[in-house]
């Protein structure tokens, strides 16, 4: 009998001048990057935290603290791959990911593409198991002020 689990994750980090704009383990041109400890990465921080969370495995402050320099400055795209790893450890795979990135600026559809490919790469599954989206929030809130960048994850895995 096959296993299926869900999963949701949400991120937020704040734009700041002097820091690379990484969304999807794309850089993406624009004037601010994304703060954090790590390269910030919004969407696959989301993505993260939807894979553990799906295996109860936590959340990625739990495997990846801030307080631990190993991680300063790290590629997300590594923190996805481990997350991989420990799913794999579990006997999950995953099913399908499906997120959105929610920001003013800069604009996303050119870059999609490639965020789709980074994933898939990372999670060893085919591209059309991951849907990245952007939306924009009309000028409300944080986002729609050019405050900060959110995204939300939802993602399925399996085990048979």
């Amino acid at each position: 009998m096959t296993t299926i689990r869900i999963g949701h994750g949400f991120d937020v980090h704040r734009l700041v001048a002097g820091r690379p704009c990484v969304l999807g383990g794309v850089h993406i041109p624009h004037d601010q990057g994304l703060d954090g400890h790590s390269d910030a990465d919004v969407l696959l921080h989301a993505i993260c935290d939807a894979l553990l969370g799906a295996a109860a495995l936590g959340d990625i402050g739990k495997h990846f603290p801030p307080s631990d320099m190993r991680y300063k400055g790290i590629d997300s795209r590594e923190l996805l791959r481990h997350v991989i790893t420990l799913l794999a450890d579990k006997g999950f795979t995953v099913g399908n990911i499906d997120a959105t990135v929610i920001c003013e600026a800069p604009r996303l559809s050119a870059h999609t593409a490639q965020m789709c490919a980074n994933i898939a790469e990372d999670c060893v599954v085919n591209i059309s198991q991951i849907n990245i989206k952007a939306t924009t929030t009309e000028k409300l809130g944080f986002t729609g002020r050019g405050e900060g960048i959110a995204a939300e994850a939802v993602c399925l895995i399996q085990a048979e």
